[in-house]
């Protein structure tokens, strides 16, 4: 049995008392179609102490589960055939030191075709059962989509909230967050 969280809808993933939060995995599973669409699963991320970033496969910068940024991205399936699709994971022993996480996706290759993906997100922590944010609005033109956001709610829980949200590029999702960040060009070789 799984949960289905809508949009603009917020759901605690809370640890057990006495007990560590343990790993949290972002999956992202997705149709490739008839163009071909490459989608890449990424984050920005922003600690306690300040530091800011993104994790994701375009510009190889991949995290580190048990260092800051304490997430990590398994790798990048360019086909959306991967049984496994794309993981990002979180450290939840390490939420003290995170302030808050932006999961985004974006087409790295093919046609700006939302309804043609069938993108499906599942986050899964110990303990709880499936959270499922389905990439379910269409019509949107551009290549980037901020799909939820977790924040850090007095170090024992995250927040997680649905966006749904398109963007023309990574910047303007920065912008529409407030991270703050300074974008270059970047590749996957």
């Amino acid at each position: 049995m799984a949960i289905e969280l809508k949009k603009g809808a917020k759901i605690n993933l809370e640890k057990a008392p006495n007990k560590s939060f343990g790993e949290i995995l972002v999956n992202l599973k997705w149709n490739q179609g008839k163009d071909g669409i490459d989608l890449d699963l990424g984050c920005l991320y922003e600690l306690k102490n300040g530091s800011k970033g993104s994790i994701q496969a375009l510009g190889n910068t991949f995290g580190n589960l048990n260092a800051p940024p304490f997430i990590s991205l398994d790798g990048d399936d360019r086909t959306g055939e991967s049984a496994e699709g794309e993981n990002l994971r979180i450290n939840g022993n390490e939420i003290s030191k995170i302030k808050r996480i932006l999961v985004y996706t974006f087409i790295y290759d093919g046609a700006a075709d939302w309804k043609e993906t069938n993108g499906i997100v599942t986050i899964k922590y110990p303990g709880s059962q499936d959270i499922i944010v389905r990439m379910d609005e269409y019509g949107s033109a551009k290549t980037m989509c901020g799909i939820a956001m977790f924040e850090n709610q007095n170090d024992e829980t995250f927040a997680v909230e649905k966006l749904v949200k398109f963007f023309d590029d990574h910047r303007r999702l920065d912008k529409a967050y407030s991270w703050g960040m300074k974008w270059r060009t970047g590749t996957k070789d």
